[in-house]
């Protein structure tokens, strides 16, 4: 649930560095995501047949400020999406560190504190820090969208104890793993981990074939969240039999 909106399907979907626009909407298509994330920059240099496509794929826009770099960057682009798209939702980028990505703590909360009080409703991309994650939910975040690793390395869950921690430490807030993620395997151990949707671009839109990655990636976030809701069995330091002695035959020396 985000936001009092319930989705069908977890995996959400960026629409950026595709070979073309036909290879985009196949790749929305065959992934069954309902929430796609745009960026105000892409959008205006879509053009039409961009536009077209989203209208087409009948999914819900999170338009995301992607590239800002401060707390008045962010928030003008997000007052501007706003307008373009009708939508109170936004993914909420404030970049600090130019060469890994990372999200700028201080901005973003001070952003998302902003956003809050102006009737956004925010899905902040931020690490998988506790301190950074209470703040931003003080701040009116009713969602948090923690990296797997930096934007675009495809290195996946690169801390895995600390996501864990982040799981255990927030059970009742919707947390989303977002970046980072480079294989279908890579998001179905978020899933299976107990998060509550990914969220990915560069994988798809880079693959030989997007719309059969886009595909995998579908099926690869809903058995990581079938299999997290059946319950995984515990991992064991030894080995433990899986046929009992107890009614063995016995042979006769």
């Amino acid at each position: 649930m985000f936001y009092g909106t319930e989705l069908k399907n977890r995996l959400m979907l960026g629409t950026a560095q595709y070979p073309s626009p036909a290879i985009l909407r196949d790749a929305i298509a065959a992934s069954g995501a309902e929430v796609i994330t745009v960026s105000l920059r892409r959008e205006g240099a879509g053009g039409g047949a961009f536009r077209e496509i989203l209208k087409e794929s009948g999914c819900r826009i999170l338009p995301n400020t992607a590239g800002c770099h401060s707390v008045r960057e962010a928030v003008t682009t997000a007052q501007m999406a706003r307008e373009l798209f009708d939508t109170r939702w936004v993914k909420l980028e404030v970049i600090g560190h130019a060469d890994t990505l990372q999200p700028d703590p201080f901005a973003l909360v001070e952003a998302a504190r902003i956003l809050s009080a102006e009737g956004f409703q925010v899905f902040p991309y931020t690490t998988e820090d506790l301190i950074v994650g209470e703040k931003l939910i003080e701040a009116g975040c009713e969602v948090l969208m923690p990296w797997g690793a930096p934007i675009g390395s495809g290195q996946g869950l690169r801390n895995l104890e600390g996501l864990h921690t982040m799981r255990a430490h927030f059970p009742d807030t919707p947390l989303v793993v977002d970046a980072g993620i480079g294989a279908p395997s890579q998001a179905m151990a978020a899933m299976e981990m107990g998060f509550d949707a990914v969220l990915l671009n560069t994988a798809v839109a880079k693959a030989l074939d997007p719309a059969a990655m886009a595909r995998a990636f579908g099926q690869a976030v809903e058995a990581g969240r079938v299999a997290h809701g059946a319950g995984l069995m515990p991992r064991r330091d030894m080995a433990q039999a899986s046929t009992p002695i107890f009614g063995m035959a016995e042979f006769a020396s």
